[in-house]
């Protein structure tokens, strides 16, 4: 009994055995079941909220997948209804997709997204000749030169002005070679996404492309978005951003949102004014036109900092021996020389230590290293134009002035031309619209010299003693500040009176007038005032009413000085405020506008990208014309007269710093995105810092010859001084020089009661001569010395110049060995991919093959 029981026990335990494994296994089967289903639940719904947050975030169409490429805007109010919808339907045509969609904060306007396929973009691609990355960089170098740079790089203190290799993006095309993308040879290219291989630039270039050249109605010239915008059929046409700028996330532990973020952060936040420019992604995000015009001015930028330095030193080193210097000393010592008036009717008799603070003044700028720091610009000017950084495409505008066509001998399609009799028309209207203005500047030129010569008589009888001591000074400065106006206001006309749609005609008149109204006063100082004044008793008069005006006792370089000074200092001021200061001001309005109408705090989180990029400012007109025209004005003025001011590069270095950030500030936070435009070079502006270079050369050269003190001073020294027969010159072989260089004049021929001797600048001979006031040999010397000199100084520079071109290869050995390496990999590819694609069809067809060039 006890036998059956336990058997039969057994035999209930395995059943509940048996039937509980079942059990447990078929709760594990509906659990794994329902985990599952939440799992594919939770995909799907993730799925549908990223979709939502990618089309509502601006960057992508409605339904998450196509990336927005361009936006056009209109109003719905528009007249134009048939150009846009022709437009946009051979859009269509040409395969980009187009969507639709209002504006949140306006019911007028309408934006339309453009999506640029994959297809479409490899075929455009092809025909633009667009460089793909296709193959890893690899750099054969000797294992010596990389032991040895290791160690270096180890041994010296990081460089704290790099960016952090962290901080950076893996940028594809860097570490890449490239070659024209071609469909053919596709799968020789680096493509690992599609959605990424061409860049948001790139996609924003090629559509940029066809809008340029799909046509809106019939007729050789009805084509291009730039004519749609002009007769108002569209608002704007530009891509958009990559999202916003700003993140609530620290960069270092979240890392960047987009491109656009990590712009900010790493370039124009105002804390990254020390670092270098990350000019890859520039480049990658702006395009190659916006990149180029980065890194020239990070160069020139640092061209500026050895410039700034050796001016410093000379300007210290005035500083340092203004006490000590000998013709100092004797013009504040020269308590019983009596100056001639230095006017017709309110001048007084004045002692020749009156003008003490102007000598030392004269000689913070004029002094023993002037000439130094002349070659040494010279030179640099030079230096910093022999590297290369830098043929531009531009769109195609001859239609609108061409009348006829004609064969294109390379294409063999009909284009568009413009006869010589038109173009020679159109060039004559150019030339006289540019001699109209250098005219009205002269004009205005004129005008200050008039100011000067009346405001000077009425200075001297001032109430104020103050100013009645200081005439001449007053009447600079005022002069300069009026002229300062007039430059300003004269710029404005500019910009209204010019138009071209070519930009390097546009850039050329521009540059040429504002150079003629910048420097125009500059070179009267230098090189006119004082010169045809006359003498004492038989004085120069304009239109015989106004006396000229004559230099200081300590010369005219003090003037120079407070002209290019108080000029070089406003402009700047003036440039920073227009260029971001007025953006600001348009971004604010624009906002204060949206909330008077109670819509910006409702919609301010929930406004997509395209919207947010319409607020703000569309880029200058004129592209980087104006960005180019400012730093190419200020090179100018920072070389052509530094001998005159050695702070120059100074003031240059420090306002360029604060202009990286100020335009990188305005790229990336205040300006739509620019369209990406290719350029090898920066242009015509290469050619025009040419000209600049050897101008400022020659203007250095006469500056020091005519303007400064330097050439009498060495004639004396040597010649007439009292270290004539010794061979050396220092301080004190000077001493007599004032009184040498003064000349003297009986007051009583003036006929105004005045009796006894004045003195004034000049080399003449004394009244009781055999030929009073007829010039001296001195003079001769000194006018000998001076054309001597001026040619010495050219040739020398020019000399050095050419021995350094000569020894600076145009391209560095590295640059051109990488460059025929890449051209010598993408033949290779050439070949590779016939071969393959030879074998391949000979398989496919079932016939042998061998590993031979067809």
């Amino acid at each position: 009994i006890r036998r059956k029981l336990a058997m039969r026990y057994v035999g209930v335990r395995k059943t509940f055995h048996v039937e509980a494994s079942e059990l447990v296994s078929s709760i594990y089967t509906a659990d794994m079941l329902f985990i599952f289903l939440i799992a594919i639940f939770s995909v799907f719904f993730f799925y549908l909220l990223q979709t939502d947050a990618m089309a509502s975030s601006g960057l992508f169409f409605k339904d998450g997948k196509k990336r927005i490429d361009y936006i056009l805007v209109y109003k719905k109010s528009s007249p134009q209804v048939e150009k846009r919808s022709t437009f946009e339907k051979n859009l269509r045509a040409e395969g980009l997709m187009l969507e639709r969609e209002p504006a949140v904060t306006n019911s007028d306007i309408m934006f339309v997204k453009i999506h640029c396929p994959w297809e479409t973009l490899c075929k455009y691609a092809e025909r633009m000749n667009i460089r793909m990355p296709f193959r890893k960089k690899c750099y054969y170098t000797d294992w010596r030169s990389k032991t040895m740079g290791r160690l270096l790089k180890s041994w010296l203190p990081r460089n704290p002005m790099k960016l952090d290799k962290e901080a950076l993006p893996d940028l594809e095309e860097t570490d890449c070679y490239t070659a024209p993308f071609s469909r053919a040879r596709i799968h020789h290219f680096t493509i690992n996404n599609k959605d990424s291989f061409f860049s948001n630039s790139t996609r924003s270039r090629i559509v940029h492309h066809m809008l340029q050249r799909t046509k809106y109605e019939d007729g050789k010239s009805k084509m291009g978005i730039n004519r749609l915008l002009n007769n108002g059929t569209y608002e704007a046409a530009f891509p958009p951003h990559e999202g916003s700028h700003k993140s609530r996330h620290p960069i270092k532990t979240h890392g960047a949102q987009n491109h656009r973020h990590l712009l900010y952060e790493r370039w124009a936040r105002w804390g990254m004014w020390y670092k270098y420019q990350p000019l890859d992604l520039i480049r990658r995000y702006f395009g190659e036109k916006i990149g180029l015009y980065f890194a020239w001015l990070g160069w020139y930028t640092g061209m500026l900092i050895p410039a700034a330095l050796v001016g410093l030193f000379v300007f210290l080193y005035g500083l340092f021996t203004m006490d000590s210097s000998q013709v100092s000393k004797e013009i504040c010592e020269a308590n019983e020389t009596i100056m001639c008036p230095m006017c017709e009717r309110n001048c007084t008799l004045q002692k020749l230590n009156e003008s003490c603070i102007y000598a030392k003044v004269t000689h913070l700028f004029d002094n023993g290293g002037t000439v130094f720091f002349a070659i040494f610009m010279a030179i640099w000017v030079h230096l910093t134009l022999l590297y290369d950084y830098w043929e531009e495409l531009r769109p195609q505008f001859e239609a609108k002035y061409s009348q006829v066509e004609r064969v294109n001998p390379i294409t063999g399609k009909p284009e568009p031309f413009q006869p010589f009799p038109d173009k020679l028309s159109r060039l004559m209207v150019s030339v006289s619209g540019i001699f109209f203005m250098i005219s009205l500047v002269l004009t205005a030129v004129f005008a200050v010299v008039v100011y000067r010569l009346v405001a000077m008589e009425q200075f001297a009888s001032f109430k104020w003693y103050f100013i009645k001591k200081y005439w001449q000074f007053a009447t600079s400065g005022t002069g300069v500040c009026i002229n300062f106006m007039i430059i300003m206001s004269l710029n404005v006309v500019s910009l209204l009176l010019t138009e071209s749609e070519w930009e390097n005609s546009f850039a050329l008149k521009m540059f040429l007038f504002q150079f003629v109204n910048l420097n125009s006063s500059i070179f009267y100082i230098a090189f006119f005032l004082g010169r045809f004044a006359g003498r004492p008793g038989k004085y120069n008069k304009l239109f015989n009413r106004w006396r000229l005006e004559e230099c200081h006792p300590s010369g005219c370089l003090i003037d120079l000085c407070l002209q290019m000074g108080v000029i070089m200092v406003l402009k700047q001021m003036w440039n920073n405020f227009m260029e971001l200061g007025y953006p600001l001001l348009q971004n604010w309005w624009s906002r204060r506008k949206m909330k008077r109408g109670g819509q910006l705090m409702e919609h301010k989180i929930s406004l997509p990208q395209w919207e947010k990029d319409w607020n703000l400012q569309p880029m200058n007109l004129h592209g980087l014309m104006d960005e180019y025209l400012e730093m190419v004005l200020q090179f100018g003025f920072t070389t052509i007269f530094v001998a005159a001011f050695p702070l120059a590069p100074l003031l240059a270095l420090l306002n360029n710093i604060i202009e990286i950030r100020l335009d990188a500030y305005k790229f990336v936070t205040q300006w739509r995105r620019p369209m990406p435009a290719r350029a090898t070079d920066i242009g015509i502006w290469y050619g025009i810092l040419e000209g600049i270079g050897v101008l400022a050369v020659i203007t250095n050269a006469f500056v020091i010859a005519i303007t400064s003190d330097y050439i009498p001073r060495f004639v004396y020294a040597y010649k007439y001084g009292p270290c004539t027969d010794q061979g050396y010159r220092q301080e004190k072989c000077l001493k007599g020089y004032v009184n040498s260089s003064l000349s003297v004049f009986d007051l009583s021929e003036l006929g105004m009661g005045y009796s006894g001797y004045c003195r004034y600048r000049d080399y003449r001979a004394p009244p009781w001569s055999s030929t009073p006031y007829e010039f001296t040999l001195q003079f001769w010397h000194v006018l000998a010395a001076r054309l001597a000199f001026i040619i010495v100084f050219e040739h020398l520079v020019f000399g050095i110049k050419s021995f350094i071109a000569y020894l600076i290869p145009d391209m560095p050995k590295d640059l051109c060995d990488r460059m025929r390496r890449e051209k010598y990999l993408v033949q290779e590819m050439m070949y590779e991919a016939e071969l393959e694609h030879l074998q391949k069809e000979r398989k496919k067809n079932g016939k042998q093959y061998h590993h031979e060039w067809p």
